[in-house]
């Protein structure tokens, strides 16, 4: 499923730094192993806000992600996508992401897929370069759904916990099931204590062929960083479009 991806979210909206989750193809929040096909183009808006909060609990909308990826590599097992992001209103908006992946099955019906890739690669050094680099692998299994586990590692001078300490490596872990051929689950997690550290679930309807749109939740590890209950949980709404 393409959605989107991070919490930096409450960051950007302090003005801080400059972004939130420059996005390749994810599960919720986490990347995933799909990619864009080859020629593929995918449009996103990806809109994070809290819900039923009191601003002075911590209730905000927080900056929009507009992103672009494409599919760049026209081969039968495997497959490169890249994709850059702007996210307003922030000071620096621009953000880039690429993943390379074998496809599930490529050497038989017992391979999973694989990805490695990169994302929140900003333009300002220790600022918004959070430059998480990542690897997953995802098989399905009949009608239980298909599982999903990686690893990631950032810049260890943002990806901190509310005492400012390194935070910047850890567990990701989803799973996901296409229920029908318009409507998908998943539930993933980021593990960690920075601002990308949650758990989220939501679902997916495909309005048509080329139209998506994905509403979920995102309850972050720690809702103190930056403060109290600056880092809001979120509801986003995702709409996606290929051409």
């Amino acid at each position: 499923m393409k959605k989107f991806m991070p919490n930096l979210l409450f960051l950007l909206f302090m003005g801080f730094v400059g972004q939130a989750h420059a996005t390749p193809s994810t599960t919720l929040w986490i990347p995933s192993v799909d990619i864009q096909s080859y020629g593929v183009w995918h449009f996103g808006v990806d809109t994070y806000t809290s819900v039923a909060t009191k601003a002075e609990d911590g209730g905000r909308m927080f900056p929009v992600d507009y992103g672009l990826t494409v599919g760049v590599a026209p081969f039968e097992k495997w497959g490169m996508e890249v994709g850059i992001d702007m996210f307003e209103s922030s000071d620096y908006p621009w953000y880039l992401n690429a993943k390379v992946a074998l496809y599930e099955g490529a050497f038989g019906d017992w391979s999973p897929a694989l990805a490695v890739g990169g994302y929140t690669i900003g333009t300002e050094t220790d600022n918004t370069d959070y430059n998480i680099m990542y690897v997953v692998a995802a098989k399905k299994f009949g009608g239980i759904g298909r599982i999903t586990v990686g690893y990631f590692s950032g810049n260890e001078k943002l990806l901190v916990d509310k005492d400012g300490k390194k935070d910047n490596t850890g567990l990701l872990a989803s799973w996901d099931l296409q229920v029908t051929e318009k409507w998908w689950l998943a539930v993933d997690y980021m593990g960690g204590k920075s601002a990308f550290g949650a758990t989220s679930f939501g679902f997916a309807y495909a309005a048509s062929e080329n139209v998506g749109l994905l509403f979920g939740y995102n309850i972050y590890a720690d809702n103190d960083i930056g403060g109290e209950k600056m880092n809001s949980n979120t509801l986003e709404f995702n709409l996606d479009v290929n051409f």
